[in-house]
């Protein structure tokens, strides 16, 4: 991102009514940035921008990140708003049908979770590709650890989230050196304090990591301790992730996966 004040950087959120999104809409308000926050959860995300009271900092805009047209409209609408975008967090996902037997996956779940978590992280970095260029910005595309390893039966999310891994290095090299792109992949990140208010479907990445404690869930000693880092994660950690690759300060930064999981995918685990 080029150097400017925090008061003149555009941001695109996807994904931006729950969750890591949603927190990380709110984090660069905070610090000064405009954010355009986009879910297909139109309630959610009206519920966000009603929280927000920096009306002219930010704005909710309803689109699915499968359609095309509604993405093509939906950046142009940003840059409309605003003048210009230099940022794109993409975040949008779902994990549903979530863990299903692998001879049972349907083709309709497949193409589900493929068209969101990854057609969706093209679609929308394709469409504001031309004002990121201009303005010299970044993207972050948000993968998962599901993508460097697995549990039985998550073939779908599993596969897009690579994608999204091998998609972040194509495009760092495409979009380059006007563009940085790079992806974070979360592990076990604690969402139960960022849930907006419930509306439709959302594809908002709750389950970045493949785990989630949400509402009504209370974490265990033992769910921190078996951390490395001493805690289980939260989205404020994804959000501070991204504020950075997003800053010049990783003006050097680009194509990289920068896995922000306590360091559980670095943890030898054998059955005694």
């Amino acid at each position: 991102m080029s150097d400017q004040s925090d008061e003149a950087r555009v941001v695109l959120v996807t994904g931006a009514a729950h969750g890591i999104g949603r927190c990380c809409t709110l984090s660069l308000l905070n610090r000064g940035w405009r954010v355009a926050g986009l879910d297909i959860a139109r309630d959610a995300g009206e519920h966000t921008a009603a929280g927000v009271r920096v009306d002219e900092r930010f704005v909710f805009i309803h689109a699915d990140v499968r359609d095309e047209a509604a993405v093509a409209a939906a950046t142009a609408e940003v840059v409309d708003r605003f003048g210009r975008i230099d940022g794109v967090i993409n975040n949008a996902a779902i994990a549903s049908p979530g863990p299903t037997p692998f001879e049972q996956l349907d083709l309709e779940g497949w193409r589900a979770v493929i068209d969101t978590n990854l057609t969706g992280v093209f679609l929308v970095s394709k469409h504001a590709a031309a004002a990121l260029r201009h303005s010299g910005g970044a993207i972050v595309n948000i993968a998962s650890t599901r993508a460097l390893q697995s549990e039985p039966n998550t073939e779908a999310y599993s596969a897009s989230k690579g994608g999204v891994l091998a998609l972040t290095h194509a495009m760092a090299m495409s979009l380059g050196p006007e563009v940085r792109v790079n992806a974070i992949s979360p592990g076990w990140i604690d969402v139960s304090a960022w849930r907006g208010e419930s509306g439709g479907d959302s594809q908002t990445d709750l389950t970045a990591g493949g785990e989630l404690t949400g509402e009504g869930e209370h974490l265990r000693e033992i769910d921190h301790r078996q951390h490395p880092a001493g805690r289980v994660g939260r989205p404020e950690d994804i959000a501070s992730t991204a504020a950075w690759l997003l800053s010049g300060e990783a003006g050097f930064v680009t194509g990289a996966n920068f896995v922000v999981d306590g360091g559980m995918t670095r943890k030898m685990i054998y059955e005694e």
